[in-house]
């Protein structure tokens, strides 16, 4: 019989879920501070969650899943048949920057921020 691994998390799987979970906030635009109060948990337990060093109790990642809005198998979905990509700081970057560009209403803004990008991007 199979022995469960003791102490911290590090698994792929955890990677996984803590990857979404931080995407998910990230698009809502919500703190880890702010999730944290709302399950019930320290701003350090949840830092540790997210960075996959701590495995999220099912009661935990049920309560992320409805805060977030988001079917709980989502924080599952695919990641037994391939390696998850993390999320790093430049895709972290674009989501936030995707959430902000949506949230603007007028539309000179909106094209003087797409010929910005276009000009930075050297196009």
């Amino acid at each position: 019989m199979a022995t469960l691994p003791k102490g911290p998390a590090k698994t792929g799987i955890e990677q996984g879920i803590a990857a979404r979970i931080r995407e998910c906030r990230a698009v809502r635009g919500l703190s880890q501070r702010q999730i944290a109060e709302i399950i019930g948990v320290s701003y350090r337990q949840m830092h540790k969650y997210e960075r996959g060093l701590n495995r999220i109790p099912a009661g935990s990642l049920y309560e992320i899943a409805r805060l977030l809005d988001m079917p709980i198998d989502y924080f599952y979905h695919g990641l037994a048949m391939k390696a998850r990509r993390s999320n790093t700081p430049d895709r972290l970057t674009l989501l936030e920057t995707t959430r902000h560009f949506s949230a603007i209403k007028n539309e000179k803004h909106l094209e003087a921020f797409s010929q910005l990008v276009r000009a930075l991007a050297g196009r």
